[in-house]
């Protein structure tokens, strides 16, 4: 377990957040449309190529950076090891981000860059639910399952998961363009989010004030999305807050219908999503005070 690189990678997300360089995940990115620019075919085989080759490259690239870092004197090479793990890591960029939907002038402009869905005739309800649901999903996706494969491999790992996970954000839609192209894509990330996105619900009803309520919504609402993940840290913010989530969106000019979660108990407003943002403060203390046991133990 990789416990002292763990709690140092994430110490550094929390207090210099994003760093001003091109970022490993756009970097990630552009292979992507590289390859879709070259190789694209909406079958199985192609995005089943790219799946493998993104991740055998992020695994490469990763193993041999422990390498050049296994030549410095331990203290720096954790330092430095956990400064490229810390860009996995995306707490306060996921926070800052669905945030500016509090202050922003034009808040569906401002939702549109972090969720797949159609935003133009979104009601100032709708915008705030999003908003949740982002929050909820992404602390699995950009902060707990990173974590998780960081402890688990190290620096390959919370690469690797990386990879897994731009790919898709970016092809795995069952969109007439990807539907086969971004399967493969899709399985690898339903399997890689399994236990991040369990653990991500059971943090978030660990904060609830009303722990009964949360728990008994993760029960039973954790699984009745189309994705086999997304919808635990959902149903469990959903019991948190006392609010209903999910319900049916609009995706590429089409209406998906969803089930509901949670207990329509609250309105969904500004102030919801506020309480859910000050989550972050009791997420940062219960995952730095595991870390440190943890470092301490190892």
């Amino acid at each position: 377990m990789f416990f002292e690189l763990a709690a140092l990678a994430y110490l550094i997300d929390m207090v210099f957040g994003e760093f001003p360089c091109k970022h490993p995940v756009v970097l990630m990115g552009d292979f992507i449309n590289a390859f879709e620019r070259r190789f694209y075919s909406d079958r199985i085989l192609p995005g089943a190529l790219l799946t493998v080759g993104l991740i055998a490259l992020a695994l490469l690239i990763s193993v041999i950076l422990v390498y050049l870092c296994g030549l410095l004197p331990t203290w720096l090479s954790l330092i430095v090891l956990a400064i490229f793990a810390s860009t996995g890591l995306a707490m306060n960029m996921l926070h800052d981000s669905v945030a500016a939907l509090l202050t922003a002038e034009q808040p569906k402009q401002a939702l549109s860059y972090l969720v797949s869905r159609d935003t133009q005739d979104m009601t100032e309800t709708e915008v705030y639910k999003a908003g949740l649901e982002t929050w909820a999903e992404n602390l699995s996706d950009g902060v707990i399952a990173p974590l998780f494969y960081l402890l688990l491999f190290g620096l390959p790992g919370i690469a690797v998961y990386k990879a897994i996970n731009t790919m898709d954000s970016m092809i795995a839609y069952k969109t007439e363009r990807y539907f086969y192209f971004g399967k493969t894509a899709a399985i690898v990330d339903d399997i890689a989010n399994y236990i991040p996105a369990r653990l991500t619900a059971l943090l978030i009803v660990s904060l609830a004030e009303d722990k009964q309520r949360a728990w008994q919504c993760l029960w039973r609402d954790g699984n009745k999305l189309e994705s086999p993940n997304a919808g635990f840290p959902i149903a469990a913010m959903a019991g948190a807050l006392g609010v209903a989530l999910g319900g049916d969106a609009s995706y590429h000019g089409q209406i998906k219908h969803k089930p509901t979660l949670g207990l329509p108990l609250r309105p969904v407003d500004k102030s919801t999503l506020t309480t859910a943002l000050q989550m972050k403060t009791g997420i940062n203390l219960i995952v730095l005070g595991l870390l440190t046991i943890g470092a301490a133990l190892s």
